[in-house]
């Protein structure tokens, strides 16, 4: 017999020595296979599994067992309530991201015709939020990967999103010369010899958004140089970057002139995104 109660106790334990939330991943992954919420199952765990719905559900756990992330499982994954398809081609989207968010909404009224440029935008996470935001802004978003970019305007249309251009870029080299109110991104950041690409979900994950070299600030340097050429005076930019790079970016910010230099924490307290205004005036 295979209930729904049974088959989640046996892969909770089957995935204990896999993740750090084992429950949690055999729960979604049942869902998956049921195409219910998760009250669902709390409200008839006897219900039994029907065969096909079993076998599809092993075939979910022997991915996860494997190490493959839920997300890329799935296909999806939730950020700023918002749904977002996502596939080994762009990152998994992290609560920790949505600091860049908080920080544009006080940054920037929403009633604003604005000009804002994500620069990275993978699965187009930033790019989509702040575009559903910020109605009247018009959204540049850039990446060199043309199949994140495909899952970038994926999810635009699924969110019915029109006021974004995408541009395969890497960085700025393909962008139209103008001038933006924000420049935000989430860059790579994890220096390359970073023993944490090993392990977990991010071994899965594709290395050139996640590290660069220099101790993974050479694109964070390359971004913050050039946005000086694209902000318009009294423009905003927001990088995220690691935990442990706080001394390093700000250093850099004040370095190339910005001001009002300060870094912001994320929701577990970690330094994670610096700001800096750009005034060419008081250079």
């Amino acid at each position: 017999m295979h209930s729904i109660k049974f088959v989640l106790s046996e892969a909770t334990i089957s995935l204990a020595s896999t993740s750090d939330s084992a429950m949690l991943d055999a729960e979604v992954l049942l869902c998956q296979v049921l195409n219910q919420p998760r009250s669902h199952l709390r409200a008839w765990p006897d219900k039994q599994l029907q065969p096909e719905q079993l076998t599809a559900f092993l075939a979910l756990l022997e991915q996860r067992q494997k190490g493959l992330p839920i997300a890329y499982i799935t296909g999806n994954r939730e950020f700023w309530s918002r749904d977002f398809q996502v596939t080994p081609d762009v990152l998994i989207p992290r609560p920790d991201t949505e600091l860049l968010i908080e920080l544009s909404l006080d940054l920037i009224p929403i009633d604003e015709p604005i000009k804002v440029i994500d620069l990275g935008t993978g699965s187009g996470i930033i790019a989509i939020t702040l575009a559903a935001e910020f109605p009247l802004a018009q959204l540049t978003a850039t990446d060199f990967s043309a199949a994140a970019l495909r899952i970038a305007r994926i999810n635009a249309d699924k969110h019915h999103i029109n006021n974004i251009e995408f541009y395969q870029s890497n960085w700025f080299a393909n962008v139209p010369d103008t001038k933006f109110k924000l420049v935000i991104s989430n860059p790579p950041y994890i220096a390359e010899d970073d023993s944490h690409l090993q392990q977990g979900d991010v071994r899965f994950e594709p290395q050139t958004a996640l590290s660069a070299p220099e101790q993974g600030l050479a694109d964070i340097k390359i971004i913050a140089e050039a946005a000086r050429n694209y902000l318009e005076s009294g423009g905003h930019l927001l990088i995220e970057h690691g935990y442990d790079q706080q001394q390093q970016v700000q250093a850099l910010f004040k370095d190339l002139h910005y001001d009002k230099v300060q870094t912001y924490k994320d929701l577990s307290g970690q330094p994670r995104v610096t700001y800096g205004l750009w005034n060419p005036y008081i250079l």
